[in-house]
Protein backbone atom coordinates (compact mmCIF):
# COMPACT_ATOMS: atom_id res chain seq x y z
CA UNK A 1 0.00 0.00 0.00
CA UNK A 2 1.18 3.56 -0.94
CA UNK A 3 2.46 5.80 1.93
CA UNK A 4 0.12 8.67 1.62
CA UNK A 5 2.49 10.86 3.87
CA UNK A 6 0.76 14.20 5.99
CA UNK A 7 1.90 16.63 7.70
CA UNK A 8 -0.08 17.80 10.88
CA UNK A 9 0.33 20.77 13.07
CA UNK A 10 -0.72 20.76 16.98
CA UNK A 11 -3.89 23.85 17.71
CA UNK A 12 -2.86 24.47 21.00
CA UNK A 13 -5.00 27.80 20.56
CA UNK A 14 -6.61 30.34 18.23
CA UNK A 15 -4.63 30.93 15.05
CA UNK A 16 -5.55 31.51 11.79
CA UNK A 17 -4.94 28.54 9.28
CA UNK A 18 -2.87 30.11 7.02
CA UNK A 19 -0.70 31.26 9.74
CA UNK A 20 -0.40 27.81 11.54
CA UNK A 21 0.90 26.34 8.25
CA UNK A 22 3.70 28.96 7.86
CA UNK A 23 5.35 27.23 10.88
CA UNK A 24 6.75 23.63 11.46
CA UNK A 25 4.69 20.80 11.43
CA UNK A 26 4.55 18.79 15.13
CA UNK A 27 3.57 15.68 13.57
CA UNK A 28 3.26 13.31 10.20
CA UNK A 29 1.23 10.69 9.29
CA UNK A 30 0.44 7.98 7.10
CA UNK A 31 -3.35 8.19 6.16
CA UNK A 32 -4.73 4.41 6.37
CA UNK A 33 -8.34 5.88 5.78
CA UNK A 34 -10.61 8.45 5.47
CA UNK A 35 -14.28 8.27 7.03
CA UNK A 36 -16.71 11.38 6.90
CA UNK A 37 -16.23 12.30 10.81
CA UNK A 38 -13.09 10.46 11.18
CA UNK A 39 -9.72 9.55 10.03
CA UNK A 40 -7.16 6.72 11.34
CA UNK A 41 -3.38 7.15 10.24
CA UNK A 42 -0.10 5.75 11.14
CA UNK A 43 3.09 7.65 12.22
CA UNK A 44 5.93 8.15 10.74
CA UNK A 45 7.70 10.12 13.21
CA UNK A 46 9.65 8.04 15.84
CA UNK A 47 7.68 6.42 18.66
CA UNK A 48 10.15 8.16 21.83
CA UNK A 49 9.59 11.87 18.83
CA UNK A 50 5.81 11.60 20.06
CA UNK A 51 6.55 10.69 23.64
CA UNK A 52 8.20 13.79 24.11
CA UNK A 53 5.93 16.12 22.81
CA UNK A 54 4.14 18.61 24.59
CA UNK A 55 0.74 17.53 22.36
CA UNK A 56 0.79 14.08 23.82
CA UNK A 57 1.95 14.95 27.10
CA UNK A 58 -1.43 17.03 27.60
CA UNK A 59 -3.36 14.18 25.77
CA UNK A 60 -2.10 11.68 28.59
CA UNK A 61 -3.47 14.60 30.84
CA UNK A 62 -6.60 14.73 29.57
CA UNK A 63 -6.70 17.73 27.71
CA UNK A 64 -8.54 17.85 24.24
CA UNK A 65 -5.93 17.72 21.52
CA UNK A 66 -6.60 19.24 18.10
CA UNK A 67 -4.83 18.97 14.88
CA UNK A 68 -4.80 20.86 11.51
CA UNK A 69 -4.14 18.05 8.90
CA UNK A 70 -2.44 18.55 5.50
CA UNK A 71 -5.47 18.74 3.20
CA UNK A 72 -8.13 17.09 5.38
CA UNK A 73 -9.00 19.60 7.70
CA UNK A 74 -9.13 19.93 11.71
CA UNK A 75 -9.62 16.94 13.93
CA UNK A 76 -9.29 16.17 17.68
CA UNK A 77 -7.40 13.12 18.69
CA UNK A 78 -9.78 10.59 19.28
CA UNK A 79 -7.21 7.79 20.52
CA UNK A 80 -3.66 7.07 20.38
CA UNK A 81 -1.90 3.73 20.38
CA UNK A 82 1.69 4.44 20.27
CA UNK A 83 2.80 0.32 20.34
CA UNK A 84 1.46 -0.32 16.93
CA UNK A 85 1.73 3.08 16.02
CA UNK A 86 -1.87 3.93 15.17
CA UNK A 87 -3.86 7.59 15.95
CA UNK A 88 -7.38 8.07 15.13
CA UNK A 89 -9.09 11.32 15.07
CA UNK A 90 -12.73 12.65 14.80
CA UNK A 91 -13.74 15.81 12.63
CA UNK A 92 -14.05 19.30 14.43
CA UNK A 93 -15.57 22.36 13.40
CA UNK A 94 -12.59 24.70 14.29
CA UNK A 95 -12.15 28.08 15.30
CA UNK A 96 -9.02 28.15 13.42
CA UNK A 97 -11.21 29.00 10.42
CA UNK A 98 -12.25 32.08 11.61
CA UNK A 99 -10.58 35.33 10.70
CA UNK A 100 -9.32 37.86 13.19
CA UNK A 101 -11.78 40.43 13.15
CA UNK A 102 -15.05 41.59 14.72
CA UNK A 103 -17.87 42.26 12.21
CA UNK A 104 -20.48 45.22 13.03
CA UNK A 105 -23.76 44.77 11.86
CA UNK A 106 -24.75 49.33 12.12
CA UNK A 107 -27.37 50.59 11.07
CA UNK A 108 -27.95 53.89 9.52
CA UNK A 109 -30.83 56.03 11.27
CA UNK A 110 -30.01 56.56 14.95
CA UNK A 111 -26.64 58.03 14.27
CA UNK A 112 -26.30 59.00 17.90
CA UNK A 113 -26.14 55.09 18.83
CA UNK A 114 -24.32 54.29 15.64
CA UNK A 115 -21.26 56.86 16.98
CA UNK A 116 -21.42 55.63 20.02
CA UNK A 117 -21.11 51.90 19.54
CA UNK A 118 -18.31 52.28 17.04
CA UNK A 119 -16.23 54.82 19.45
CA UNK A 120 -16.45 52.37 22.00
CA UNK A 121 -15.16 49.22 19.86
CA UNK A 122 -12.38 51.30 18.77
CA UNK A 123 -11.23 52.55 22.14
CA UNK A 124 -12.05 49.03 23.59
CA UNK A 125 -9.64 46.78 20.77
CA UNK A 126 -7.15 49.62 21.45
CA UNK A 127 -6.86 48.10 24.99
CA UNK A 128 -7.68 44.61 24.07
CA UNK A 129 -4.52 44.60 21.22
CA UNK A 130 -2.25 45.31 23.39
CA UNK A 131 -2.28 42.00 25.07
CA UNK A 132 -3.95 39.89 22.47
CA UNK A 133 -1.35 37.55 20.89
CA UNK A 134 -3.46 38.21 17.47
CA UNK A 135 -4.37 41.62 16.20
CA UNK A 136 -8.14 41.78 15.72
CA UNK A 137 -9.58 44.32 13.65
CA UNK A 138 -13.19 45.62 13.17
CA UNK A 139 -15.36 45.10 9.84
CA UNK A 140 -18.66 47.63 9.88
CA UNK A 141 -21.46 47.14 7.54
CA UNK A 142 -22.26 50.05 5.26
CA UNK A 143 -26.15 50.03 4.88
CA UNK A 144 -27.38 52.55 2.25
CA UNK A 145 -30.65 53.08 3.18
CA UNK A 146 -31.78 54.40 -0.54
CA UNK A 147 -30.98 50.74 -1.46
CA UNK A 148 -33.65 47.71 -1.00
CA UNK A 149 -32.50 45.74 2.30
CA UNK A 150 -30.33 42.78 1.04
CA UNK A 151 -27.23 40.98 2.29
CA UNK A 152 -24.28 40.06 -0.50
CA UNK A 153 -22.04 37.13 -0.34
CA UNK A 154 -19.29 39.40 0.98
CA UNK A 155 -21.09 40.06 3.77
CA UNK A 156 -22.64 36.69 4.71
CA UNK A 157 -18.66 35.99 4.31
CA UNK A 158 -17.01 38.36 6.40
CA UNK A 159 -20.14 37.45 8.95
CA UNK A 160 -19.50 33.65 8.72
CA UNK A 161 -15.66 34.03 9.43
CA UNK A 162 -15.75 36.49 12.32
CA UNK A 163 -14.75 35.81 15.64
CA UNK A 164 -17.72 37.65 16.88
CA UNK A 165 -20.64 39.43 15.36
CA UNK A 166 -21.95 42.41 16.71
CA UNK A 167 -25.41 43.74 16.07
CA UNK A 168 -26.73 47.25 16.48
CA UNK A 169 -30.32 46.50 17.43
CA UNK A 170 -31.12 50.00 18.82
CA UNK A 171 -34.63 50.58 18.48
CA UNK A 172 -35.93 52.89 15.89
CA UNK A 173 -39.58 52.97 16.62
CA UNK A 174 -42.41 50.55 18.76
CA UNK A 175 -45.69 49.30 17.40
CA UNK A 176 -48.19 47.07 19.38
CA UNK A 177 -45.92 46.35 21.98
CA UNK A 178 -42.98 45.18 20.06
CA UNK A 179 -39.32 47.37 19.20
CA UNK A 180 -38.42 47.97 15.67
CA UNK A 181 -34.99 47.85 14.77
CA UNK A 182 -32.82 48.45 11.40
CA UNK A 183 -34.19 46.34 9.11
CA UNK A 184 -30.52 45.55 8.12
CA UNK A 185 -29.12 44.74 10.84
CA UNK A 186 -31.94 42.21 11.72
CA UNK A 187 -31.37 40.64 7.87
CA UNK A 188 -27.56 40.70 9.07
CA UNK A 189 -28.73 38.90 12.37
CA UNK A 190 -31.07 36.47 10.84
CA UNK A 191 -28.15 34.78 8.89
CA UNK A 192 -25.60 35.09 11.58
CA UNK A 193 -28.07 33.17 14.12
CA UNK A 194 -28.05 30.30 11.07
CA UNK A 195 -24.32 30.06 10.72
CA UNK A 196 -22.97 30.96 13.73
CA UNK A 197 -23.37 29.54 17.45
CA UNK A 198 -24.88 32.32 19.99
CA UNK A 199 -21.54 32.51 21.99
CA UNK A 200 -20.28 34.58 18.64
CA UNK A 201 -22.91 36.82 18.33
CA UNK A 202 -23.34 40.22 20.93
CA UNK A 203 -26.69 42.40 20.19
CA UNK A 204 -25.72 46.27 21.55
CA UNK A 205 -28.54 48.46 21.67
CA UNK A 206 -28.81 52.08 23.16
CA UNK A 207 -31.84 52.72 25.59
CA UNK A 208 -34.49 55.28 24.49
CA UNK A 209 -37.26 55.98 27.48
CA UNK A 210 -39.64 57.05 24.73
CA UNK A 211 -40.23 53.39 23.07
CA UNK A 212 -41.49 50.47 25.06
CA UNK A 213 -41.87 46.94 23.84
CA UNK A 214 -40.12 43.54 23.58
CA UNK A 215 -37.15 42.91 21.30
CA UNK A 216 -37.97 41.04 17.99
CA UNK A 217 -34.73 38.13 18.50
CA UNK A 218 -34.36 36.28 21.45
CA UNK A 219 -30.88 35.96 22.93
CA UNK A 220 -29.71 35.02 26.15
CA UNK A 221 -29.73 37.90 28.16
CA UNK A 222 -25.34 37.97 28.25
CA UNK A 223 -25.63 38.20 24.67
CA UNK A 224 -27.10 41.42 25.06
CA UNK A 225 -25.82 45.08 26.38
CA UNK A 226 -28.12 47.88 26.67
CA UNK A 227 -26.30 51.11 27.35
CA UNK A 228 -27.76 54.90 27.85
CA UNK A 229 -24.74 56.67 26.47
CA UNK A 230 -21.16 56.05 24.88
CA UNK A 231 -19.76 57.22 28.50
CA UNK A 232 -21.57 54.55 29.86
CA UNK A 233 -21.01 51.88 26.71
CA UNK A 234 -17.23 52.26 27.16
CA UNK A 235 -17.24 51.33 31.01
CA UNK A 236 -18.85 48.06 30.18
CA UNK A 237 -17.72 47.06 26.68
CA UNK A 238 -13.94 45.95 27.53
CA UNK A 239 -14.93 43.90 29.90
CA UNK A 240 -17.77 42.32 27.66
CA UNK A 241 -15.56 41.75 24.66
CA UNK A 242 -12.83 40.53 26.71
CA UNK A 243 -15.28 37.51 27.86
CA UNK A 244 -16.93 36.88 24.36
CA UNK A 245 -12.81 36.60 22.72
CA UNK A 246 -12.42 34.01 25.93
CA UNK A 247 -12.79 31.13 24.15
CA UNK A 248 -10.27 31.91 21.61
CA UNK A 249 -7.78 31.90 24.31
CA UNK A 250 -6.01 35.34 22.33
CA UNK A 251 -5.65 37.77 25.77
CA UNK A 252 -2.31 37.11 27.53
Amino acid sequence: MAIIALKAWYLEHYQPIAEVIQRPHDLRLNRNSLLKSALRADFLDEAHVIEGAVWFQRYLEGEEIEFYIEGSGSYMIANVDLRSQEIYFTKKDTANWLHPYIYVSAQSVNLTAQEAIAAALQQSLQTINKTSRVPIELKFSSPDIKEPWRVNNTQLRQIRRSLLHIVDLTPLAANSGRLMCDPQACLELGYSLQSKHTNQILLLSQQDLDLEGVMPFNLPEHRQLSFNNGAELLKTLPTILESCLQSYRLIS
